[in-house]
């Protein structure tokens, strides 16, 4: 931090659910912050926000901002509250609290959270220490990230890939089911420059997004299908003899029995089943092998499939088998977050061992469903929302709302906002912004850990998510020390740590510089030699430990899943102003959004006697809302595109696109298949 005059200049860095995690300054005046700006001294950031981003402060400073607790005087979901002092908002929880551990056991109150605030500290730390004490229900956080670690890490292993920032060396990026413009903004530069060396840009997904009308070659795959069409690549790659034997005879497994799976998956067999060309498989596997190095860029969109999971497993069998592992810039790369995750001392930091005995695991995917069971016992009786909006960004919305309706559920929202979600609670707790508490921001998406500083106070009464548990843990009678460690001392512990990627990376350290690299050579390559952390040491295209758990030890297509006749598969995706349900409440972002809308290819709007700019109701087996139907090109015939997150629906009411997906459980990792649902567009009768 440095001082000139009345204005102070303080690092720090982005905390949303994002791969760039931007380090950012923030300029502040009189205790007041009047700028906030990427950092461009960042190699990452170069000095760029993103559209949502740039508009931080006006969510920091927005009127509707909460400045104190609430307590509800109104039905549920009315939104009619009264304000409260901490002191019994604290005590209506801990009352609530013991009084339900005493009569229906810990394991009746459920804390449930995400990725809403990414901060090491404020997303896990004296929570976790707390709970694990409390013997309360513990929460799997599975929505995101764990079906594709768990199908990389049955090829590779783990789920660690080439730097993000190496692709500028490859010369054929696939772009698998993500829309890096809208999504991965930063790492757009480094493919550009990719570019103009030569490489080729080539995009699988359903959708033509915006990525994809950049890119040199758009393959615009069926939903579900992509493992089909990797294994149809994989037909070609070995028939055309473009295998690197020297390298999978190193450091792979199961090459022969692959080989005997892919021989049925010709392009000519598959090209029905995808929505491709044989001939535009049978060159998309071939320019993918001869270019040297290629590399598998897929994000999040895969593993919101049923058979997520092995689209990823089946996905890693392909650099192994063209050993593009060998070359700088080959590879695979997705998430870097665990492997940044796995540097820190993450056991000192939440403290497992506190746990008195073991406590059931509940799946984020299943809330609605077990809000509303008659069967779980214990039922849940107290929730505690942080870091989340879950009437939201949970799949089978009516079924969560309904169980939020409870009478007999006590509720707590701690939050920034008046979000969807505590409309249903019965306490409601003012939480900080990025710009007023201390956090360490690992990334998912490179590989600088930056260091966020608090610029301002505290607006109102907001408290960070560590504060909060430690004043519950006071209410509580709690006298452990370490549920009252400061953020310092936290973030001391988590870094306390002898990985050698860490070395010189101190909380002092990173106070002086606000961000640094992992340490690590430039020319980094983590499988260039093999030493997958497998089983066996190699990469397992034939897995015995799939096989001891039942599941196919070969990749495989996976449950592909069809719907009803004349049924759309409804495919949504992320815009670009909105986070999830993030920003949807600043008027700016509401109008460059618009309301809800559905994207249909123009056969299908004319099958169903529809008409652009109509209203139109979207209904599935989970719900319904209404949206406006628009014509587009950017689908094709059969799918439907939707918006993700905080859009009101065409009627005005507060339903979206979450009211239509399932619950439905990936194939493994404990996902949600929210991208195989499918749905009836009608029009709506005067």
């Amino acid at each position: 931090m440095t001082e000139t005059g009345l204005l102070k200049v303080v690092h720090g860095a982005c905390g949303h659910d994002c791969p760039d995690t931007c380090a950012w300054i923030a300029e502040t005046r009189d205790g007041t912050a009047v700028r906030l700006y990427g950092d461009p001294d960042h190699p990452f950031t170069r000095g760029v926000l993103c559209a949502k981003v740039n508009h931080y402060l006006s969510r920091v400073y927005h009127p509707d901002r909460l400045q104190y607790p609430l307590r509800r005087c109104g039905p549920k979901g009315a939104g009619q509250f009264e304000r409260i002092s901490w002191q019994s908002a604290l005590q209506l929880i801990a009352d609530r609290w013991l009084s339900d551990m005493r009569d229906y056991g810990a394991e009746s109150i459920l804390p449930f959270s995400s990725a809403g605030n990414q901060g090491l500290i404020q997303h896990s730390s004296l929570d976790q220490r707390l709970f694990s004490l409390l013997g309360v229900s513990r929460l799997e956080r599975n929505i995101c990230g764990a079906v594709a670690h768990e199908g990389l890490c049955a090829t590779q292993g783990s789920g660690v890939g080439v730097n993000p920032e190496e692709l500028v060396h490859s010369r054929y990026i696939v772009l698998w089911g993500t829309n890096t413009l809208v999504t991965n903004l930063h790492l757009w530069p480094v493919i550009q420059e990719a570019r103009n060396r030569g490489a080729r840009i080539v995009v699988v997904d359903p959708i033509r997004t915006k990525t994809a009308a950049a890119a040199d070659w758009h393959l615009p795959v069926r939903p579900g299908t992509d493992t089909v069409l990797a294994l149809a690549m994989m037909h070609v790659i070995i028939r055309e003899g473009r295998v690197d034997r020297d390298y999978v005879s190193q450091h792979a497994t199961g090459f022969d029995e692959l080989a005997a799976r892919v021989e049925q998956y010709s392009p000519a067999s598959v090209s029905g089943l995808t929505g491709l060309a044989a001939g535009d498989i049978e060159r998309f596997a071939l320019e993918y092998a001869d270019a040297k190095p290629s590399l598998l860029r897929p994000l999040i969109g895969l593993e919101h499939h049923r058979n997520g999971a092995m689209m990823f497993r089946t996905l890693a069998c392909l650099p192994v088998l063209t050993g593009a592992w060998r070359y700088r810039g080959g590879g695979l790369s997705r998430s870097t977050g665990a492997f940044q995750f796995s540097m820190l001392n993450m056991d000192g930091l939440l403290m497992p061992a506190l746990a008195q005995r073991p406590t059931r695991s509940l799946n984020m995917r299943d809330l609605g469903r077990d809000l509303c069971s008659t069967t779980l016992s214990p039922g849940i009786r107290s929730l505690l929302v942080y870091n989340s909006n879950p009437a939201v960004s949970l799949p089978q919305q009516t079924l969560v709302r309904q169980g939020l309706q409870r009478d007999d559920l006590f509720t707590v929202v701690h939050d920034l906002f008046l979000t969807d979600t505590a409309m249903y609670a019965d306490v409601v707790l003012p939480a900080t912004s990025q710009l007023e508490h201390l956090d360490l921001v690992p990334s998912w998406g490179h590989h600088y850990v930056s260091l966020n500083q608090p610029a301002i106070e505290p607006s109102g009464e907001s408290v960070a998510n560590t504060e909060l548990f430690r004043r519950l843990a006071r209410v509580l009678g709690r006298t452990e020390p370490y549920l009252f460690e400061s953020d310092e001392e936290l973030l001391s512990t988590a870094l306390q740590t002898d990985h050698p990627m860490m070395q010189g990376i101190t909380l002092d350290s990173l106070r002086a510089h606000g961000w640094l690299h992992l340490k690590h050579a430039e020319d980094w390559r983590p499988f260039a030699d093999g030493g997958f952390p497998t089983r066996s040491g190699k990469a397992e295209l034939w897995s015995a430990r799939l096989e001891e758990q039942g599941l196919d030890p070969l990749p495989g297509p996976g449950e592909i899943q069809r719907g009803g006749v004349g049924q759309l598969q409804l495919i949504s995706g992320k815009t670009l102003h909105y986070l999830n349900s993030g920003y949807s409440h600043q008027e700016p972002h509401r109008r460059r959004e618009g309301i809800l809308q559905i994207e249909l290819h123009a056969e299908d709007v004319a099958l169903r006697g529809l008409q652009d700019g109509m209203q139109v109701l979207v209904r599935s087996q989970q719900g319904e809302v209404t949206a406006i139907c628009c014509r587009s090109e950017r689908v094709q015939p059969g799918v439907a595109w939707m918006p993700f997150g905080g859009l009101s629906d065409a009627a005005g009411v507060r339903r979206h696109v979450n009211s239509l997906t399932p619950e439905e459980p990936t194939d493994w990792g404990g996902g949600s298949g929210f991208y195989d649902t499918f749905v009836d567009v009608l029009a709506i009768s005067d």
